[in-house]
């Protein structure tokens, strides 16, 4: 429900099969016309077709309604956090303190306790790519698009790697989509169950944000009233 990143930064981000193309089309380049010169090929989306961490997390969101998983503890939400210290009093609050109330059930119930070796999982993949969420870098593209324009129509087709006409919306919902499907075993018959049982979570979400500010208000005016 929280992560560290400047929203401004460009995310260059790639669709891992534009890469593999691109690669097969440079073994093609290299090996049909051999040079001395070692040619270099940046495959980035940032300079023709940029999206940044603060479009990511609009339209992640937005995708995580639209497709989200069966049996979520908690209404879809969250945002990104531009100070490391605030970042870091929120992974305490909604991840960590959540996470040991949640194993010290589970061990009262006889049950192995598992949240909190998953959120220091989650914290520790989070800080890996914190360097790169906070930090852009500009790269030039230009042999990559003299390369695109000497295949043919039918190998521009075949091993795509232009990244000028990706729609990243549709690429965000497609991705959501294929995790919910295909890395957490859901079928996609039980979407309409998840998003109402998601909906419910909406307004337990509600209820008890309600019921926080006014045990916190009344806390507030015992202590200073």
């Amino acid at each position: 429900r929280t992560v560290y990143c400047k929203r401004e930064k460009i995310a260059d981000l790639v669709p891992v099969d534009i890469p593999i193309n691109l690669a097969i089309a440079a073994a093609w380049k290299i090996a049909s016309q051999p040079s001395n010169a070692i040619p270099v090929y940046n495959c980035t989306s940032g300079s023709i077709n940029p999206i940044r961490w603060g479009q990511l997390e609009t339209m992640g969101m937005a995708a995580i309604r639209k497709y989200p998983m069966e049996n979520v503890l908690w209404y879809p939400g969250g945002s990104y956090k531009e100070s490391a210290l605030l970042n870091t009093i929120c992974q305490l609050i909604f991840h960590s303190l959540p996470a040991y109330m949640m194993d010290s059930m589970a061990y009262l119930m006889g049950k192995k306790p598992v949240m909190v070796r998953v959120v220091e999982k989650m914290h520790k993949a989070q800080k890996a790519i914190e360097y790169f969420a906070t930090n852009e870098w500009k790269w030039s593209n230009d042999n990559v698009e003299k390369l695109n324009k000497e295949l043919t129509e039918v190998d521009r087709r075949t091993f795509n790697f232009d990244l000028s006409d990706l729609n990243w919306p549709d690429f965000i919902a497609v991705y959501v989509k294929g995790t919910r499907q295909f890395v957490f075993k859901e079928d996609l018959s039980t979407l309409d169950e998840a998003r109402k049982h998601t909906d419910k979570m909406f307004w337990v979400e509600k209820c008890l944000q309600i019921v926080f500010f006014i045990v916190f208000g009344q806390l507030f005016t015992w202590l200073f009233c």
